[in-house]
Formats: C-alpha cells, structure tokens, sequence
C-alpha cells in the first residue's frame, strides 16, 4: 500500500487535479440549489408536497440512464461537458423569473433539464476521466471525489440557507449558474486528445442496448452492480427509519443532523483510503468488506444508546461509499472507451434508483414493523449481499479480466 496521501497523488496529475475542481465546484452549486428549491416553493406555497416534488424532478431523469447515457459516447467528452456546463448556467439565471406560485412549472422545468443534463454530465465526466487520468489513480480519483461530494453536501446546504435569507431563491439559482461557469472554464483548460466517435455506430436503440450487454456480460461488473443496488435498497430503508431512531434514542428530531455529520466524517474517511484499499484488496473484497462493515452498523442503529449511534453512523459513512466506489472504479477500468458513457448511466441507474425504492419502502413499513425489527432484518440482508459477493470465484473474474484487457479503455 502506497504511503503517498491520497490527495496528493491525484493533485500532483495536472488533468485529475482539474477534474476534481471541476467536480467540486459544480457540486456546491448544485448542493446549494438541492435544500433551497424546496424551501423556495415551501415559501411560496406553504404545501410540503409541492416542495418535496422538487427531489422528484431532479431525480426522474436518471431513470433514462441507460439511454442519456448514449448522448454522452456520441460526442467528445470534453466538449460535451463544456457545453453542457454552460447550457445549464443560462437556463440557471431564467429562475430569476420565479416570483410567485404561477411561476412554478418553470421552476420543476428547469430541475426536470437539471436532472437529465446531470445523467449526461456525470457519465461524460467519469469516461473523460477513465481515459485522460493514469488508471493506477482512478481509486484515489473516485474517493477524493466522494470525499468532496460529502463536505459540498456539509457546507453548501449553509452556503444556500444563506443565501436564500438574503435574496431568495433567485440568489441561489445565481450561485449554482456560477458555479457552471467556473466549472466549464475549468474543462476548457484541460488538455486531453480524444477520437471522434461514430455516431451513426453510437446511436439508436442497439447502442442502448450494447452498453447493458456489456455490463450484463463482464462477470466481475455484474455482481458488482447487483451488491451495489441491494446496498443502495437497504440504504434507503435505513434513511427513511433516521427520526424513529432518533426518537428511541430520546432526542429531538434535530439530532438527526448530527448523526448525518458523524456519518460525512466516515465518507470523508474512507474516501481518503479508497485508492491504497483499492489496490490492496481489489474492486470486490474493498466493496465487499465494506457492505459488512455496513451490515453491523445498520444493524447496532437498533441499539437506543448515544455512543452506539455515533459509532454507526461512522461505520455507515464508511462501508457505503466503498461499495459506491468500487462500483464506479471498476466499471471505469474494465468498459471499452466508446461504450463508458452508456455503461456508466446504466450502472448508476441500477444502483441509485433502489435507493429511491427504499426510502418509500422505509416509511412504509416503519409503522408496521417498527425500526428495531427492519434494522436487525437489513443487517441480515446486507451481511448475506457481503458474504455473496466475497464468494463470487476469482477465477472467473481472472479468466473476464484476461479476456477485456486489451478492449480496456486507456489510461
């Protein structure tokens, strides 16, 4: 295991250092807008359920992953993301207009386009950097990237309240617009040679099609991405049950947010630790390793006592983005370039969207079966998702390894 810090493995090459700003700066503007939307319709309107819409219309689009994911193979990655960083910055400033409850179906407009250009974003983003940032990196690169994802999600959140007191919700939708700005002049300076795809190969239904094969076929990816959605499903549930442990343990529902701030301390942790882990243990013992590290703390959340609960929510911070991360590493290393786009959507769509499906599930069920009972059971479901995935044979892995080395992207 390297003794170098993470952080200054992937800052010390030019292009991954850019890219991780280029992330990091979007990413505040977009935690920022996340919390603000749905206060800005909550003063509006005074209905949560207009407010919480606005989650539904950022998040709808990534259900077509699979096909926005194709748009991003069918351009230079570099370009793409430059135009769609600016594209979003302009329709940004058209939410300066929204004064009133009449003005709202351009605000869910704009976060519905917001969701749909973040699918394409994200997976243009991850096959630029699969193919422009040394492959020994791309572990650091991906957890530093979780690392500032999770303090963006700590400090814009603030950075939006503020601004939202102070001038609205136009102030916030100002932020965000900036935020693309600087992210687009970022990928500008990026020096990185790319070949033009064939659109006429890259396009249509059997494009779509070709990228879930390849993900369906890859005997490592498969099992990778299955372990990440029962993860991301059990996820969901145990949000969803957060303020009824919260009220075992005797707290107000405040204390929520302390539990999530010892848990972005573990996110922030392991996202340090991803690259050496990566390489010591490979993709699926690191993401294995963690779901178990995950099923136990899921399963002490049970426990109505302080110190147990900070010691979950740490445990949860760590074990869940190194399934997360694996997922995203793995897939970046063993998908042809041409194909990365597609594949990286469809991955996300089959990890992210059971999340989605567990929070519903959890607020179910919570009055039913109460959280001590779902917690013990989802620990059950993750340890076993652990156990499965550490039994999966390293000779078929090694014998897909050896077969799609030479279709690997380079880098």
């Amino acid at each position: 295991m390297t003794t170098r810090w993470t952080a200054v493995r992937v800052l010390r090459d030019r292009t991954a250092g850019r890219c991780l700003t280029a992330v990091m700066v979007s990413g505040f503007g977009t935690s920022a807008l996340w919390l603000a939307s749905g206060v800005w319709v909550k003063d509006l309107t005074g209905s949560d359920g207009l407010a919480a819409l606005c989650l539904l219309a950022m998040w709808a689009p990534t259900l077509a992953g699979p096909v926005l994911g194709t748009l991003a193979d069918r351009y230079r990655r570099q370009p793409l993301l430059i135009v769609l960083s600016l594209s979003m910055a302009a329709l940004l400033l058209t939410l300066c207009a929204v004064d009133g409850p009449e003005e709202l179906w351009l605000l869910y407009a704009v976060l519905f386009v917001y969701g749909a250009a973040g699918t394409v974003h994200d997976a243009a983003e991850s096959a630029l950097v699969a193919g422009a940032v040394d492959g020994s990196l791309l572990g650091d690169f991906n957890g530093l990237r979780m690392t500032a994802g999770e303090g963006m999600k700590l400090l814009a959140p603030l950075a939006g309240a503020g601004l939202f007191t102070a001038y609205g919700g136009s102030g916030v939708a100002v932020l965000d617009a900036a935020s693309f700005l600087a992210a687009a002049l970022v990928y500008m300076s990026l020096r990185v040679r790319e070949e033009r795809p064939d659109r006429a190969r890259e396009g249509g239904r059997g494009a779509t099609a070709e990228g879930a094969r390849h993900l369906w076929g890859d005997t490592v990816l498969r099992p990778l991405v299955l372990a990440g959605g029962v993860t991301m499903l059990c996820a969901g549930m145990c949000g969803a049950l957060t303020y009824a442990v919260v009220e075992d343990l005797g707290h107000s529902p405040a204390y929520a947010g302390v539990l999530y701030a010892v848990q972005g301390a573990g996110s922030v942790t392991v996202g340090l630790l991803s690259g050496p882990g990566l390489r010591r243990l490979g993709a699926r013992r690191f993401a294995a390793y963690g779901i178990a590290l995950l099923a136990v703390a899921v399963a002490l959340r049970a426990v109505p006592y302080d110190p147990v609960a900070w010691a979950s929510a740490a445990a949860i911070g760590v074990g869940l983005p190194a399934a997360l991360i694996a997922v995203l590493t793995e897939v970046q290393r063993r998908t042809p370039g041409p194909l990365l786009g597609r594949v990286t959507a469809t991955a996300d769509t089959l990890v992210y969207t059971p999340n989605v499906i567990g929070l519903a599930a959890g607020a179910v069920t919570v009055g039913l079966l109460g959280p001590r009972a779902q917690l013990s059971g989802l620990g059950v479901v993750l340890g076993v998702t652990a156990a499965v995935l550490l039994a999966q044979r390293p000779a078929s892995a090694d014998r897909t390894a050896a077969r799609s080395a030479s279709d690997a992207s380079p880098a």
